[in-house]
């Protein structure tokens, strides 16, 4: 199947996306809005996949090869010619309404059209094109290359083709695929681990147990593989926030507003392992 995919915006998430599928054989355009993001995203690439020649599972040559299948730009305009379009923007809607405006005029016929939102509702980012059937979401998760789930999400008008593309695109890049039938504001993932992570942000909050306490109870008691404080700071605080306070917005259920704790920890820049500090020190 491996073809074109344009992929809008070179972050975390973005480089991650290109990578997996660079080396599963797509020709990739990374775009960001100015040439030291795009540079960051590649050199990103560039250090993930050395980390797998250094465990033996990929060759030096098989990184120079899926480098040479990623080309940078900081043109929208480059996504015209790409099969599949996976924006990886700030998680607001704002942000993604323009994106998807300017992806409609410039993505050709029969494009599919994602979105890795992890909880903004699909009919919503779909609904300023004139294509709502080619809109999808295709949430992948951090970091990219090493975590093997993606959530693909209906949107109302999402076509059955366009989930069958969808699917089969993140299968051949290694994923594999949930899907949601209704692309309620947090999707199903992003819901659960924020009930348990505001949760446990509360306990801690009210002093009932330690952040380090709190997270060996869910790997040892329940078997995860990391705890969901840890997965905070790993994902960012204040994108936990964020998800928060977009799912009670849609929902005004109680469970999902979030506690005064992670407020202030955003206000004071706490926002987990990018900036050193969060539940735990980096």
């Amino acid at each position: 199947m491996a073809g074109r995919l344009a992929v809008i915006g070179a972050g975390l998430m973005g480089s991650g996306i290109a990578q997996v599928a660079a080396q599963a054989g797509w020709e990739v355009t990374l775009r960001d809005l100015d040439d030291a993001a795009t540079g960051r995203g590649v050199a990103g690439i560039r250090t993930s996949l050395e980390r797998f020649v250094a465990k033996g599972a990929i060759s030096a040559e098989d990184v120079e090869t899926a480098l040479g299948r990623i080309t940078t730009t900081t043109d929208l305009d480059a996504a015209g010619d790409a099969d599949i379009v996976v924006e990886a923007v700030f998680e607001r809607l704002d942000v993604k309404h323009e994106v998807f405006r300017q992806l409609d005029k410039i993505c050709k016929p029969g494009a599919v059209l994602a979105t890795n939102t992890s909880a903004i509702p699909v009919t919503q980012i779909a609904a300023v094109t004139q294509r709502p059937e080619a809109v999808v979401g295709t949430h992948f998760f951090s970091p990219v290359p090493m975590m093997k789930l993606c959530e693909l999400v209906r949107g109302f008008k999402t076509s059955d083709e366009t989930l069958a593309r969808s699917r089969a695109f993140a299968e051949e890049i290694g994923k594999t695929v949930v899907v949601v039938n209704r692309d309620v504001a947090g999707f199903v993932t992003t819901r659960l681990i924020t009930v348990l992570a505001l949760e446990a942000a509360r306990l801690v909050e009210s002093g009932v147990m330690s952040a380090e306490d709190i997270d060996t109870a869910c790997k040892l008691g329940f078997g995860h593989a990391m705890g969901p404080l840890a997965t905070t700071d790993l994902t960012g605080v204040d994108v936990m926030l964020h998800a928060a306070r977009n799912i009670y917005t849609d929902t005004a259920d109680e469970k999902f507003f979030p506690p005064e704790l992670l407020q202030r920890m955003v206000i004071a820049g706490d926002l987990g392992r990018k900036s050193g500090k969060g539940f735990y020190e980096y």
